[in-house]
């Protein structure tokens, strides 16, 4: 760390203008969370049919890591242990939050955000939220939604409150829905107020609140989310400041603004990757105007991987693999689901064009910032990975990862080379249909080509083993079950997963 504020010193010290950072330890960090971007979705991760200029110069001026993953392949538990810094299993959270829903975090417990604010850092997060508001079952959204974001550590909120395929389909800013006339409050049940969702998707729906609603304008997510947070940066320009901007690009439905409708060649899909890449030159754009980008942190990652949905499945006939070489999808336990773009760029700091190998996770950002800031939070399964961002370690930091996916029977372990599933299949969906929003799992693979030795014509077949164990380094797209030849390795593995369950934290 000493090398590292040396280096901090001497770029402060240079005539760049901006800031005069009075404390050179503390960059400003800006953490970019793309909602059901996969490993493939990007140009700097090999994907042809989209263009993304702006993320792959993020990635050309820092480092691009090839073994990053989400705690979950699923929304709502991802998002809630890289906050936390703890596996969302502990929680007992393996599927996503929706109405209604009491906030799923311990406010007495430290966050990214809290432990930033605490170093002096002002806070925001602009985008989506999805981890619930208030402390009770059924939250009245007519009134102050708290505890929320503001509680969790963050100065302000602004953005989706739930999922933008879901109601209730407002703003909502610090503790209120923006624009709510008390005349018309917003209620549980009747029609959903929507634009571009299936009525049969939205349970359980919510109606009323027409003035808040008539704010709430789709195709204009992207500009009004970018706006939102590139004016809060340029009110900070003064003081170390941690912005969280959880996107909800590229989670369906696919709503890009005008200018980005038809504009790649992998459909509604591709269009709002676009969009998201526009939104990152917006970010990366304000930083040169205010001249902090050599004294500021940018990560950029994913909650988990692309989703075969329809948009997903338009894109895929299209030629554009949302994964990559990756088996599954997102909900998956398969690779698919949680392996995830992950860029850090912090020029002078971190090698510019460089990739890293190493084996980290969205848990990690908590013990990583804590490190990096000097603050002593920690948390119970989050490892401190900041000398995979800035050097190159020369032995793993990381020797287990467990991995969530939406079936709990279907955890997973991480170790080295090895992914232990301790069940059949992929862990998530299982539609079989092609067009079905929930095609996914054995029955996805008659419809992608892709190959698993457990799986024939769409289904598990009827001698494949009762868990799965592959060797990543030799077969990345998993498609040998190699259990059967390695049961010693399979058996270590299943027990040492039964182990972290046990006990309250898997880091000293």
């Amino acid at each position: 760390m000493k090398i590292t504020l040396i280096l901090v010193t001497a770029l402060l010290l240079s005539p760049l203008g901006g800031r005069a950072a009075t404390d050179p330890s503390k960059p400003n960090i800006i953490l970019i969370l793309a909602d059901d971007l996969g490993y493939g979705d990007l140009g700097c991760y090999g994907a042809a049919k989209v263009k993304t200029p702006n993320i792959d110069k993020l990635a050309s001026g820092g480092r691009r890591f090839t073994d990053a993953h989400s705690a979950s392949s699923v929304c709502t538990p991802s998002r809630y242990a890289l906050l936390t810094g703890e596996y969302p299993f502990r929680k007992n959270l393996w599927g996503p939050v929706m109405n209604p829903s009491p906030l799923v975090v311990d406010v007495t417990k430290p966050t990214v955000a809290s432990l930033l604010k605490a170093q002096g850092y002002a806070t925001a997060c602009f985008g989506k939220w999805h981890l619930g508001f208030g402390d009770k079952p059924n939250p009245d959204w007519n009134t102050d939604l708290k505890p929320g974001p503001l509680e969790c550590g963050f100065d302000h909120y602004f953005g989706i409150p739930v999922v933008n395929s879901h109601p209730p389909f407002v703003w909502v800013e610090d503790h209120r829905v923006v624009g709510l006339d008390p005349a018309d409050p917003l209620r549980y049940g009747g029609k959903a107020e929507t634009q571009s969702f299936p009525e049969k998707m939205l349970k359980p729906a919510m109606s009323g609140a027409k003035a808040a609603h008539a704010l709430y304008r789709e195709e204009e997510h992207g500009t009004t989310l970018t706006e939102k947070a590139t004016h809060w940066m340029r009110g900070q320009k003064d003081e170390p400041f941690f912005l969280y901007f959880a996107t909800p690009h590229i989670h369906h439905p696919f709503t890009p603004g005008a200018k980005f409708k038809g504009s790649s060649e992998a459909g509604r899909y591709g269009d709002f990757i676009q969009e998201f890449d526009w939104m990152v030159g917006e970010v990366m754009r304000t930083l040169d105007e205010l001249k902090l980008r050599d004294n500021t942190l940018v990560i950029l990652t994913s909650d988990n991987g692309g989703m075969l949905n329809e948009g997903g499945q338009e894109a895929w006939k299209a030629g554009h693999r949302l994964n990559g070489e990756l088996l599954g999808f997102k909900f998956d336990s398969w690779e698919g689901g949680h392996r995830v773009p992950f860029i850090a760029h912090w020029p002078g700091h971190i090698p510019a064009g460089s990739v890293s190998n190493q084996l980290i996770c969205q848990i990690d950002l908590l013990a990583t910032l804590a490190a990096l800031t000097g603050s002593k939070t920690t948390g119970p399964d989050s490892v401190n990975v900041l000398p995979a961002m800035v050097g190159t370690p020369d032995k793993p930091l990381r020797d287990q990862l467990v991995i969530a996916p939406h079936k709990e029977k279907n955890l997973a372990l991480r170790e080295g080379r090895w992914l232990y599933i301790g069940a059949q299949g992929g862990g998530g969906f299982n539609g079989t249909k092609v067009g079905d929003h929930m095609l996914g799992g054995p029955g996805a693979l008659k419809f992608t080509g892709e190959i698993n030795s457990d799986i024939a014509n769409g289904k598990i077949k009827a001698d494949a083993p009762s868990a799965q164990l592959y060797d990543l380094e030799a077969d990345l797209a998993q498609s040998y079950n190699i259990s059967q030849e390695h049961p010693e390795q399979a058996s270590k593995m299943a027990k040492q997963l039964n182990e972290v369950q046990k006990h309250l934290h898997s880091t000293p």
